[in-house]
């Protein structure tokens, strides 16, 4: 189980929504690591995350886990948090994907006024189609998990048709991960530099039982404009977060009960 909040984590650290934080908050939140008491500032997740430019295309990406904290520890810790050490210092490997759509912009009515406009973009009066770039979630989640649980550990990973923000993982021995994004915020503190931070529902069903938790990503990156061959390094932070549904809720009071720090390095494929 534990692996699976790990691999979620990854997940969702690619394929984040938008809304704007205030300047600095999120950055600020990274710096802090690990004394971290409660969850980021976000609003209510609408829609899908719209990239930078320069993370469009595929990419080679290795993901490291450096640091691990259990902050509640030991009045509270979570199912497998010491069997993490065997990730520690030890770089995982996989492919994500970057694409582009095309959206259409919304309508929306103001007294004499018509403006068309897209969340994360500039107003729009001339109804034309805008492309943006999203993250292929589906592929990026499947390529992730194999590389967590091995070839045999995933069956697939989809993206609800009725709901972007609702991942579901399909695992052998009739298996379901689902994690929902429920909030969302982001920085843009330079051309060069992008910062996003959600937080998601995680539901894992077996036959046997059904476990509930929050998970928070909360992911830096910053691409390296003038390397020989394009890449961006991240810095990533996993918070878990207990459910109301645990016993320990309100004992945790809201601070996360483990903490995951990761260092990314994507690597476009030629």
């Amino acid at each position: 189980m534990k692996k699976l909040i790990l691999i979620v984590g990854l997940i969702l650290g690619l394929i984040l929504g938008e809304t704007d934080a205030q300047a600095g908050e999120l950055a600020e939140r990274l710096s802090e690591f690990p004394n971290w008491t409660h969850k980021p500032m976000v609003k209510v997740a609408e829609g899908d995350l719209f990239y930078p430019e320069w993370m469009e295309g595929e990419w080679d990406v290795t993901s490291t886990l450096v640091d691990k904290v259990a902050p509640l520890a030991p009045q509270i810790s979570t199912p497998g948090f010491e069997k993490n050490s065997t990730f520690m210092n030890q770089p995982i490997e996989f492919k994500v994907r970057f694409k582009t759509v095309q959206l259409l912009p919304k309508l929306q009515i103001f007294p004499l006024t018509l403006f068309f406009t897209q969340e994360g973009s500039e107003q729009h009066a001339d109804g034309k189609i805008y492309p943006k770039i999203v993250s292929d979630r589906a592929f990026n989640g499947f390529n992730m998990g194999r590389a967590i649980l091995g070839e045999n550990g995933i069956l697939s990973v989809k993206v609800d048709p009725t709901n972007p923000n609702r991942l579901i993982t399909a695992l052998p021995g009739n298996l379901e991960l689902v994690s929902t994004v429920t909030g969302r915020s982001r920085e843009i503190p330079s051309e060069d530099q992008f910062i996003a931070s959600e937080i998601s529902q995680q539901v894992f069903e077996s036959s046997s039982q059904i476990y509930f938790n929050e998970v928070e990503t909360t992911t830096a990156y910053k691409a390296e404009l003038d390397a020989p061959v394009k890449s961006i390094v991240g810095d990533q932070v996993t918070a878990v977060y207990l459910s109301p549904q645990d016993p320990n809720f309100f004992t945790a009071s809201g601070h996360p009960v483990a903490l995951y720090r990761y260092k990314l390095k994507l690597v476009q494929k030629q």
